[in-house]
């Protein structure tokens, strides 16, 4: 083979999409397949061993749970380690536990406490994973092109979410749901296969630090300094408290007392798959100048999923309003990660990206927990309603902060801002920023 056929092969692949990148991709479209099924499974799991939602609400507790008291300790150890290695051991926990709940569920009446403990571990391999798969993608990239990169990531990964939901939901239907888990945890040790190749010799060699806590202090200082940072953190921590809520506990309820079972619900789950893959789609022609703006406004929709529930609307309406959703949390999703890329110093991804993560989820296990006790005091309809509303004040209220509002992405032409925790992003470039360019949420 002449050198002058294989040059454009080599040229169809972007600079970008780099050894690196090409593995992170691929380890996310498989965990993607497995993941997005074993949710709606480990929700059908419980019910179908006799318990009511207030059950699944605990189980889905005890998975986010540890997520939130690991969160931090992970994203310091993620800038400490090589990130692939702690990767690759928060995978072989995910793997280990999935595949022990799917042999209780498949070996029948699985008790609520062996649930809890199960779901309990693979939270923990995600407290560890977040933090240093966000830190290891982020390094994967540079340049102009890093939000068309992080687009295309998120579109290959919630394309795999498609499949994995609408598989999923067939396949609890057809069967017991102890082999979509089973699914889940062989996906989880192929993608840690493939993440134990990724290549760090060319992230920098960190200096020692003061210990774990001088690291974590070196975090929060990078992530109060930031207002565009952590004011919409502490509106993620609403707005993920009350959609996983209403998805978790009380999609599951309402897809089996009204619109016919699991299946419906892995549709509705799969439309908003779909929605993300257009989303990203758009996000990788679409470049904001004003990045946060434009992210924030993309929320509002957010609400429309569990308006819809409370209604309820049928499985066309509310695959509907699921679509909508995802194209706007994508045109978030893309836009956030972007931002981060652009402002956080590499040698504090991990760090920063952990608190963000921690401010997210920090009130997930308690919305999860307290989803059945609410829905049993005011209703499950005006739970939903309740959800709806939270979501759009909070939106509402972040916009009111000047860097969300001012943030401007930055062009290769543009003198970075000087380092450290006070260079808030929102004093940005220039007016025409927008032409000149081309996250993981």
């Amino acid at each position: 083979m002449t050198p002058a056929s294989v040059a454009p092969s080599r040229m169809r692949r972007p600079a970008w999409a780099g050894r690196n990148y090409s593995l992170l991709t691929a380890a996310a479209i498989i965990t993607g397949l497995g993941t997005h099924g074993a949710l709606i499974a480990a929700a059908f799991a419980v019910l179908e061993s006799g318990g009511d939602g207030g059950d699944v609400g605990l189980v889905a507790a005890a998975r986010t749970a540890p997520l939130v008291v690991f969160l931090l300790i992970g994203g310091a150890i993620a800038d400490r380690l090589p990130r692939h290695r702690v990767m690759v051991a928060a995978n072989a926990l995910n793997c280990v536990s999935q595949a022990a709940f799917a042999w209780l569920v498949l070996a029948g009446d699985p008790k609520l406490w062996q649930m809890m403990v199960l779901t309990a571990a693979c939270g923990t391999g995600q407290a560890f994973f977040n933090p240093a798969a966000e830190g290891m993608l982020m390094s994967s990239v540079s340049g102009e092109q890093a939000s068309r990169a992080f687009a295309l990531f998120r579109m290959s990964m919630h394309g795999a979410a498609i499949g994995g939901a609408a598989l999923g939901g067939a396949m609890i239907a057809a069967m017991n749901p102890g082999w979509v888990l089973a699914v889940d945890a062989a996906a989880f040790a192929v993608a840690g296969a493939l993440r134990a190749f990724l290549d760090v010799a060319h992230i920098p060699s960190r200096a020692p630090g003061g210990g774990l806590i001088s690291d974590l202090r070196e975090g929060w200082q990078e992530f109060i300094g930031r207002p565009w940072l952590w004011s919409i953190v502490a509106q993620f921590s609403v707005v993920v408290a009350v959609v996983g809520a209403a998805e978790s506990v009380y999609g599951p309820l309402v897809a089996r007392d009204e619109l016919g079972g699991a299946r419906p619900w892995g549709f509705a789950l799969a439309a908003f798959g779909v929605g993300t893959l257009c989303g990203a789609l758009l996000m990788m022609r679409w470049k904001p100048r004003r990045l946060l703006l434009a992210g924030t406004l993309c929320v509002f929709p957010l609400a429309l999923p569990s308006a819809a529930l409370a209604v309820p609307l049928p499985v066309a309406g509310l695959s509907s309003v699921m679509f909508v959703s995802g194209i706007a949390i994508e045109v978030f999703g893309v836009s956030w990660m972007t931002a981060m890329h652009q402002e956080i110093p590499e040698e504090k991804l991990s760090r920063v990206s952990a608190y963000d993560w921690f401010g997210s989820v920090a009130m997930l296990p308690l919305s999860t927990a307290v989803a059945g006790p609410v829905e049993d005091l005011v209703g499950r309809g005006q739970a939903l309603w309740g959800c709806a509303v939270l979501i759009v004040l909070v939106t509402g209220a972040v916009l009111f902060v000047p860097d969300v509002r001012n943030l401007t992405r930055r062009t290769a032409g543009t003198v970075p801002v000087a380092a450290g925790p006070s260079a808030a992003a929102g004093k940005a470039p220039s007016a025409d920023a927008e032409g000149a360019v081309g996250r993981l949420g």
